[in-house]
């Protein structure tokens, strides 16, 4: 089951990825049923605020009719930032499936372990390392691919002024 809506966390990702941005992609299941599905919009937007984590809670809000995300599992395809945890613990999502740890800013196990932390007045379930090869190498892809541009555009500018 957990495959399942991480292939489906996948494919918000790569829809970010296609349009510039990082790709991450997260989706929330109720009751068996996906009720909202985002990918990372941060460059869209031009708001550091639209991580795939918040939208799909704000639209889980939406769906629901309330604030406390009970019954629910958070599904993302990489480790959730301090802001994404935040919401997550603030939001009462019982259950998070992640892909892919995130050395430089993961809170559930990398940096912090925020959804874990019995200090909060509540903690998650938390599943790790779903799909993680997949989560990583799509992300690992699109820095390779940008740099790779940069470096291009580098040489195109250099050019140009020679």
């Amino acid at each position: 089951m957990h495959d399942l809506f991480m292939r489906e966390a996948l494919l918000e990702a790569q829809k970010a990825g296609a349009a510039g941005e990082v790709p991450i992609g997260a989706v929330l299941v109720h009751n068996g049923a996906i009720i909202a599905r985002a990918s990372n919009l941060r460059e869209t937007t031009q708001n550091a605020l639209t991580h795939a984590e918040l939208l799909v809670i704000e639209e889980g809000c939406r769906q629901l009719g309330s604030w406390r995300l009970e019954d629910t599992t958070l599904y993302v395809t990489l480790e959730p930032c301090p802001m994404c945890a935040g919401a997550i613990l603030q939001s009462r999502i019982p259950r998070v499936v992640y892909g892919a740890r995130d050395a430089k800013a993961g809170c559930v196990h990398s940096l912090y372990t925020l959804l874990n932390d019995d200090r909060f007045n509540h903690t998650c379930e938390v599943v790790e390392g779903v799909q993680a090869e997949a989560c990583g190498e799509i992300l690992t892809s699109f820095f390779r691919n940008l740099r790779e541009q940069k470096k291009k555009n580098k040489r195109k500018q250099l050019e140009s002024s020679n």
